[in-house]
């Protein structure tokens, strides 16, 4: 028996609808499927319900797939695709692997020789990314910043310094309720000169996308608590 394939299936980044979002086609093979490895049952569910408000959750199996699931929990979705099981990983927003605990799996299924399908989707890193007038040539996405602020300093006058010699352009993230803590070392702890860009909400009604200097943030900052956000720091082209 031929094994089943893995569709990576893009999340929004928190709207209510998924039609101006995610891509018919996509929403189409989504609700073909019936086994999913997912980070929330609950969201997942939720997710499947706006993409089709008949879909029927009660005859589908979800695996819960987060950053402590031990391998034995892996093996066993691995055995649901060896099976014929065609199976869909949902992250909690936008595309799963970056950032994301659906990368061990993906990691895993090639390992088994099993067939892995990005599907197309939103990605914030992207958006923010394209939305922030520097390089698209050379960037690298840090994820989560660290917690402790003296360390989280650290790497900010890092990422400053790397993309005041090479042009690179940093990406980074942390949890809502840790914003601001990050905009107020930003804007105490970098140059004037150093341009930043704040990204929030992306894809959502209230957007807001903005790249200026430090010390012109420091006027105009505004309140990133419990908004989803990108930071940005590189060189305008």
């Amino acid at each position: 028996m031929a094994s089943g394939k893995i569709y990576l299936i893009p999340n929004t980044l928190g709207g209510e609808s998924t039609s101006d979002i995610i891509p018919q086609d996509v929403i189409t093979l989504a609700i073909t499927l019936r086994h999913f490895a997912v980070e929330d049952v609950k969201s997942a569910r939720r997710l499947l319900r706006k993409m089709d408000r008949e879909f029927p959750i009660d005859d589908c199996e979800f695996f819960n797939l987060n950053k402590n699931s031990p391998i034995e929990d892996l093996l066993r979705m691995i055995r649901c695709l060896k099976d014929g099981n065609d199976l869909g990983i949902i992250s909690e927003a936008g595309c799963p692997g970056i950032a994301d605990p659906g990368g061990a799996l993906v990691s895993l299924a090639h390992e088994k020789d099993i067939q892995t399908v990005p599907l197309v989707g939103p990605s914030s890193i992207l958006l923010a990314l394209i939305s922030s007038g520097f390089s698209g040539q050379t960037f690298t996405f840090h994820g989560y910043l660290p917690k402790e602020r003296k360390d989280r300093v650290r790497r900010l006058k890092d990422f400053e310094g790397d993309s005041r010699r090479t042009g690179y352009t940093h990406i980074f993230m942390d949890t809502p309720f840790r914003n601001m803590n990050v905009l107020d070392d930003l804007l105490n702890e970098l140059a004037d000169t150093t341009m930043l860009c704040i990204a929030s909400n992306i894809t959502m009604h209230d957007q807001h996308i903005k790249t200026m200097s430090v010390k012109d943030w420091r006027e105009n900052a505004y309140d990133l608590a419990k908004r989803p956000t990108l930071f940005l720091i590189g060189k305008p082209q």
